[in-house]
Order: C-alpha cells, then sequence, then structure tokens
C-alpha cells in the first residue's frame, strides 16, 4: 500500500498531530502486511502419482529363477575296439529309440562268432561220442568185461565235455554280443548333439571322446532352487496336490509353459541354505532347451479377498511399513500397515487398509500428514480421484 503525493511528509506538522498520523498509517499497512505474509506461509499442493486399492483373490508365489534340463541324457561310447565305418545320422537330428547310428567295421567280429560256433560244433560232436561209450561201457561192466574204474573215467570224460559244450554255448553268445556292439543304436528317443569322431577313426571301448551326446527334450526338467524357509510350505502342499508350476522364457513373448512338480531333494545344500526341486513339463513345442535360464513362478495357494495395492504405494519408516492415503479435501493421512505376499508388483495389505481407497504410488519423499496434493496421473482403474 503506497501514499498519493506527499500525504505521509509530517515535518510540516506539529508534534503531537505528527505522531498520530504515524500510527494512523501504521494501522492501515498491518493488515496488508498480515495477507502477505499469510500467503508466504501457504505451502503448494505436491503433486503425486495415486493408485486404487482393490480386494481380489491373490496367488502365493515363489520366484526364482532356473534352468533347464534334459529329461535324460546318454553319452554315446563304443564297447568294442574298431573302425569307424559309417555314421548314420545328421548332427542336430532327432533320432527314434532304436535308430542305428554308428556302424564299426565287424569283419573281425563275425569271424570271431564263426570260430566260436566252429568249437561249439566240435565239442558237441566229442561230447555225443562219450555219451556213447559211457552207455557201450555201462553194458560191458554188467557183463564183468570192464572194470568199474574204466566206466567211471569215462563218464567223468563225458561229463567234463558237457561243461565244455556248455562253455562254448557261453563264448558263442558273448562273440554275437560283441558283434552286436558294431552296430551303435540309440537307446532313447532324443535330439543328437555334436559328432565327436568321424567316418574312418579308430575307435576304443569306453575311450573319450564320446561318439555323440543324445538328450531326450519331450517331456524335460526345469531345475531351481528355494530356500529352506520354504520347504515345509511345499511339503504340506505337494502332499494336498500336484503343485503346478510356470516357466517364463525370457525375451519371449508367448504364453508360459506349464508343469508340475516331480522332485524334491532328500536334503537342503549346508552352502547356500537352500532346496533343489525339479519341474517336468511336456515342451511340446520344444520351447525349452537344455543349459536354458528361465523364470520361474511356483504356486503354492491362493488367498482369496485380500486387499491389494501397487508395491511401490508401501514406504518403510521409523516405526514399520506406512502409505500415504489421499482424503476426499485432497490432503495425505499417514497410515501403518502389515503387509503380507508380494507378486506381480502388488502387495497384500494385512492391516491398516480398507479397499477402494486412495493411495499414493509416487512422490511421497515430498509428503507429510496434511500435505495438500495435486494428481499427477490416473489410477489403477483411469480415474482421477475427485
Amino acid at each position: 500500500m503506497t501514499c498519493p503525493g506527499n500525504c505521509c511528509d509530517t515535518s510540516s506538522l506539529p508534534r503531537t498531530r505528527r505522531v498520530l498520523v504515524l500510527l494512523a498509517t501504521v494501522c492501515l499497512l498491518l493488515p496488508a502486511c498480515s495477507g502477505d505474509a499469510e500467503k508466504a506461509t501457504v505451502k503448494p499442493a505436491v503433486p503425486i502419482k495415486v493408485a486404487e486399492s482393490v480386494r481380489k483373490t491373490v496367488p502365493i508365489q515363489l520366484r526364482v529363477i532356473g534352468t533347464v534340463e534334459a529329461f535324460s541324457t546318454v553319452l554315446v561310447k563304443s564297447q568294442v575296439n574298431g573302425l569307424l565305418e559309417k555314421v548314420h545320422f545328421r548332427e542336430g537330428e532327432d533320432v527314434a529309440r532304436g535308430a542305428l547310428l554308428f556302424t564299426i567295421d565287424s569283419r573281425p567280429f563275425e569271424a570271431g562268432l564263426r570260430q566260436a560256433r566252429a568249437v561249439l560244433a566240435r565239442d558237441i560232436a566229442q561230447e555225443r561220442f562219450a555219451r556213447e561209450q559211457v552207455g557201450r561201457y555201462g553194458q560191458l561192466l554188467k557183463e564183468g568185461i570192464v572194470t568199474q574204474d574204466q566206466y567211471e573215467q569215462l563218464r567223468a570224460n563225458a561229463d567234463a565235455l558237457a561243461e565244455t559244450v556248455r562253455a562254448d554255448r557261453a563264448a558263442v553268445d558273448n562273440a554275437a554280443v560283441l558283434l552286436g556292439y558294431c552296430f551303435i543304436r540309440s537307446p532313447i528317443d532324443g535330439r543328437t548333439g555334436n559328432l565327436m569322431v568321424q567316418r574312418g577313426n579308430l575307435v576304443k571301448a569306453n575311450d573319450v571322446p564320446i561318439l555323440v551326446t543324445i538328450n531326450q527334450i519331450n517331456p524335460i526338467y526345469v531345475t531351481f532352487s528355494v530356500p529352506e524357509k520354504e520347504l515345509m510350505s511345499i511339503k504340506q502342499h505337494m502332499a494336498a496336490r500336484d503343485l503346478k508350476v510356470e516357466v517364463l522364457i525370457p525375451d519371449d513373448t508367448g504364453p508360459a509353459e506349464q508343469g508340475v512338480i516331480s522332485f524334491l531333494d532328500n536334503m537342503v545344500d549346508t552352502t547356500t541354505g537352500t532346496i533343489k526341486i525339479k519341474g517336468t513339463f511336456a515342451n511340446k513345442q520344444r520351447r525349452l532347451w537344455p543349459g536354458q535360464f528361465v523364470n520361474v513362478v511356483l504356486t503354492l495357494a491362493q488367498l482369496p479377498n485380500a486387499v491389494v495395492v501397487p508395491a511401490q504405494a508401501v514406504q518403510t519408516g521409523q516405526d514399520g511399513l506406512f502409505v500415504f492415503v489421499v482424503k476426499p479435501d485432497r490432503t495425505v493421512d499417514f497410515r501403518p500397515v502389515v503387509t503380507g505376499e508380494t507378486a506381480g508388483g502388488e502387495t497384500v495389505i494385512v492391516k491398516g487398509l480398507n479397499s477402494g481407497e486412495t493411495v499414493v504410488t509416487d512422490g511421497q519423499l515430498q509428503l507429510a500428514p496434511g500435505s495438500r496434493v495435486v494428481f499427477g496421473t490416473e489410477n489403477a482403474k483411469g480415474k482421477v480421484p475427485q
């Protein structure tokens, strides 16, 4: 407030009148100054983002990183020494159980089998002659022509030849087995890996390198570990029903792969305080591949009628967890809460909040109880609270 002209110039007035004029001027200026002070103390509204608490069924889940493992793995080796004559598949090709993979030069083993059969035939003939001799000498023994010792000697020879024939039959079987090892077949349905030994190489029995690795990927395992504190809950739920498990593949926009828990390790790893679990997946589309890292979601149970808010709405203070609740007059209230599970970016509020309340999700650092706010974004339902 200003004085027009020289209305405030009191130098020409008597002393008493000058004092009165100054007092009047001060009284006129006081209301304007107090108004400016009040305006200076009013804080501006804080811009925030909000969401609305809702009530819904929340799955109780464990989220960990897992590794895909082949359902079964076979390291194919030769069981005989020989020249690798032929490879019957291409690297990375699917093979069926019983499919021919490798052929090793079989001529030495075919000769060995023929030799074993010849020895068997010879000993069978000798054993037959010895049995006939035993029969003839038995009749002669009754007639007193030969002695008992002669007869017993012939019978012992016949029995020994019988055992020789039995050993020869085993030798023939062994030679046939060795010949069969020249034709290496797949023991499982699976996919072949890198071919380690090429045609023309000399291979040895049970030697390294292996010929090829076959992995069975239909079905397939996903292995992961969870903290030991979850062990009791997992055992209880596994006893009641099959536990479902989902796998999310990084950078894959497709749906999650569905499986069931099929293995719980028999001991806790004392070095990490975790326990190993395996889930079995059909993997019909072969989206899961051995050695791949995936995100595992293990659902233990469903929590019905739970009040949930976005996880970022829950803050940590000196006295514990709290949220800022927006009141109808656009001011905020400090609300201590007790939380439960957090999943999918949402936190369950066990105590301290009802459904339908508006909570602050961003801008909490500038707030205090009673602060005025202005909404900077829409809430979870797409509406700005009024």
